[in-house]
Order: structure tokens, then C-alpha cells, then sequence
């Protein structure tokens, strides 16, 4: 009988990719891949370490695994990904019941460690980050017709508020030859919506062709046949060039769709974080995308209560947040990470003060989405089917507009069997908070 390896996978998309990767990996070894944990011979724990709420996730999942595993119901345990990579020692020290702690560079060798660690060794291994595997067969963890990609790995942008860099190392492109063979996998195996993502997806090509290849990647994977849709995740604003934009506005494949995740627009705060350029510099950008995209959606996500942040300059964010009425937002309040700059700043903020400006950059965010949401009604989109409901004989699908698991979705009507990643033309005929109700047509 083969082993029963379960995995939890904690955190970001990058993080599920190397899940992924792991899976198939363990696979091709011999071991029997199960979506549980209950009588798993081995359980893998691959961790998310960016924040204090992640890592408190990723010690609450640890935990629930040893009581499971002291009841006799898993086997053993073992703990990889960016909280491991940051805290091994201490996962070690203060939880005896894990089996293996294990550093990211340990990836590649998982099956045979795994083995090991089933077989009653004890292991606590932390190779260079380097050693991370970029690339690898993949077991996805995403529904057939959709499919995170993964260009690149670590960062340098050095932001003072983050852990990344030490934990991942410096940033690294994959071979562009590389990429598009795994996309041409993909796109055989069913997957019609590529998810372009790295910790800095403009900066692609930098390092290793010294230059920004991101939009000539775009335009090459737009040439596989099968892939219809290619979304852009994780942009660095000053790195969208004109070059850039030129090819999200004129490729049909690549979706007028883009996440920027700006942190700030207080030009203190931004210098404070690292952040490269200025809030003028950031409202040029969205003004550029808007005229020669007009219906761009952008999606951005904000630090609320970093340091120094006071009354004046959350009145700049709030007030930038309603000048430029962004089609998707997200914030979270700022924490302080061991070891980082802004960790040992001056004037931090309260977390009663960072919850209060959160609830309410969110509920002006709310009102702009309902607003935008209503002038949707009578249009029609093209919608990828996510689902079936066979109480309310309804299907759930997402629009251009909508990255899956973070955006809203559209629920609606049709006469016709439909399959998970079919598109069908969708009229919007209502509006329930975030999503869109509609028929097809």
C-alpha cells in the first residue's frame, strides 16, 4: 500500500504553486495524494510567514495537526513554506510532535524526505532559498480551466515593512522557454485562464535578459492555442511601461485587468516604506491606464497605521481612495515584523486607530463598488462558468473584471447545461453587494 500524504497549503498563490509542485512530485514517487488528512500517513503543512495574522494561521494549523496526530489520527507531521523558512528554530524548540521543519530549498527533495520522516527519521534541514525549485510538474489545487503561473521567485524591492526578501531571497526570473512549455502543459490539460503571478511580475526578465520581458511573455503566451484568458497579478507601478500597457490594451488575450498593489499614496509614508515613486507619479499611471484602457479594471490593496501614518496623511489615502474610485480594493492593518526597518520606527499606530481607518477606507470602497456594480445592470460580459447550484438551479462564473477567490462573481440563469470553464455571453440584470446577478443571453 502506498502512503497517504495530505497537504495543507496556507497563504498566497506563489505559495500554492509550490504546493503544487510538491504534490506532483510526491506522485511520481509512488505516494497517494489525498484531499484530507484523516489516516494520512505523513501531513504537509506548507505555510504562509508575511504577517502576523498568517503566521498565527499557519501555528493554529500546526496545532489542530498535533492533537490529531496524539489521537492517533494522522501519522506525521511535517512543516515547510515561509513560516518555517522564518521560524524553524522556535517551531522546533516549542512544538516537539513535528516530525520535520523544513526551509523552502527543501522543496525538490520532499519525496525523499518525506520517506525519511515516515519511516521514523527526525529532520530539521535548511538548505540555500536558491534551491528552490522555479519550475516542476504540477498537481493543481485550482479547478481544470484555470491556473496559477508562476514567473518569478523573491524580490528585491527591499520595502522596510517586509519579511520576503529574507525569506525568499533576492528576485529571480524563470527561463521565458521554461514558462511557455508549462503554460503549453497547462493549456493541454484543460486550463483556459493563465493567472500571471511573482512577487513582482513587471520586474520579469531583469535579471536574467537585462531588461523587462514581461510584455513580450504576455504576447508569447497569448499564442498558445487553448488559453483564452491571461490576467495580470502583482504589479509594480513604476514598472508598467508604456510597452506594458500597450500590449494589455491591444492583445485580446490578455485581460484589461490589473492588480496594483500601491501600499500608500502619502508621499512621507511611501518614502517611509521604500516604495518607489511619488503620488503624482502613481495618479499619472492610473491616468494613462484608464485613457488607453477605458474599461480597465484596477485592483489595489492598501497598509493601514504604518508608522507615522496620522490623521493627515490617512486623510490623504482616504481621500485618494475616493478621487480615483478603484474597481477592487483590499487593505490590512500594519504589523511589525521582527527584524525589518519599519519594525523599529517611531510613532507606531495603535491597532484600535489602524482597525478604525480599515472599516473605513472599506465602507467607502463598498459604496464605490455598489455604485459601479448598479451601472453594470442591463450589460452584458463574457462570463467563465465557476460552478453549478442545483438548490437555486444557478451557475456562478466571474467576468474580466473578477480574479478568482478575491474578486465578486456573477450568479445567473441559463436554459442550457453548462460545464465548469465553458463562457457564455451573461446580461446583468441585478446587483447583490459585491456581486453581479444575471441571465444569459
Amino acid at each position: 500500500m502506498p502512503y497517504k500524504i495530505g497537504l495543507i497549503s496556507l497563504g498566497c498563490p506563489k505559495n500554492q504553486v509550490d504546493a503544487e509542485i510538491m504534490l506532483a512530485a510526491l506522485e511520481e514517487k509512488g505516494f497517494e495524494i489525498v484531499d484530507y488528512v484523516d489516516g494520512c500517513d505523513a501531513v504537509i503543512i506548507n505555510t504562509c510567514g508575511f504577517i502576523d495574522d498568517a503566521v498565527k494561521e499557519a501555528i493554529e494549523n500546526v496545532l489542530d495537526m498535533t492533537e490529531l496526530k496524539d489521537e492517533g489520527i494522522v501519522g506525521k507531521i511535517i512543516v515547510t513554506g515561509c513560516m518555517a523558512q522564518r521560524f524553524g528554530e522556535e517551531v522546533l524548540n516549542e512544538i516537539p510532535e513535528v516530525d520535520a521543519v523544513l526551509g523552502i530549498g527543501c522543496n525538490g527533495e520532499m519525496a525523499d524526505i518525506v520517506r525519511r520522516v515516515i519511516e521514523g527519521e527526525k529532520i530539521y534541514s535548511f538548505p540555500p532559498k536558491t534551491d528552490l525549485p522555479l519550475c516542476g510538474q504540477r498537481l493543481l489545487t485550482t479547478p481544470g480551466h484555470w491556473a496559477y503561473l508562476k514567473i518569478a521567485e523573491g524580490c528585491s524591492n527591499r520595502c522596510t515593512y517586509c519579511t520576503i526578501p529574507s525569506i525568499r531571497g533576492d528576485f529571480r526570473s524563470r527561463d521565458m522557454e521554461n514558462i511557455l512549455e508549462e503554460a503549453r502543459q497547462l493549456a493541454q490539460s484543460g486550463v483556459k485562464e493563465l493567472i500571471v503571478i511573482a512577487q513582482d511580475t513587471t520586474k520579469y526578465g531583469l535579471d536574467l535578459y537585462g531588461g523587462l520581458k514581461l510584455p513580450e511573455l504576455l504576447n508569447r503566451l497569448s499564442e498558445i492555442q487553448g488559453i483564452e484568458w491571461i490576467r495580470l497579478m502583482y504589479c509594480y507601478p513604476d514598472e508598467v511601461t508604456e510597452e506594458l500597457i500597450d500590449v494589455i490594451a491591444e492583445n485580446p488575450k490578455v485581460l484589461h485587468y490589473i492588480d496594483l498593489p500601491l501600499q500608500h499614496i502619502d508621499d512621507d509614508i511611501l518614502t517611509a516604506m521604500n516604495r518607489r515613486g511619488t503620488s503624482d507619479e502613481i495618479r499619472a499611471l492610473i491616468e494613462k491606464l484608464r485613457e488607453r484602457i477605458p474599461d480597465v479594471v484596477i485592483r489595489t490593496t492598501f497598509i493601514l497605521g504604518f508608522p507615522g501614518e496620522g490623521e493627515d496623511e490617512f486623510e490623504n489615502l482616504a481621500s485618494f481612495v475616493n478621487e480615483v474610485e478603484f474597481d477592487r480594493l483590499g487593505c490590512f492593518s500594519y504589523s511589525p515584523q521582527e527584524g525589518t526597518p519599519a519594525a523599529a520606527m517611531e510613532n507606531q499606530v495603535d491597532e484600535e486607530t489602524k482597525q478604525r481607518r480599515g472599516e473605513i477606507i472599506m465602507q467607502d470602497q463598498f459604496e464605490i463598488v455598489t455604485l459601479k456594480n448598479e451601472q453594470k445592470i442591463g450589460k452584458v460580459y463574457k462570463v467563465i462558468v465557476e460552478d453549478y447550484d442545483g438548490y437555486s438551479d444557478s451557475y456562478s462564473g466571474r467576468t474580466y473584471m473578477d480574479a478568482p477567490e478575491i474578486d465578486g462573481e456573477v450568479k445567473f440563469t441559463c436554459p442550457d447545461n453548462l460545464e465548469n470553464g465553458d463562457f457564455v455571453d451573461v446580461e446583468i440584470i441585478g446587483v447583490n453587494e459585491y456581486d453581479l446577478i444575471g441571465k444569459t443571453v
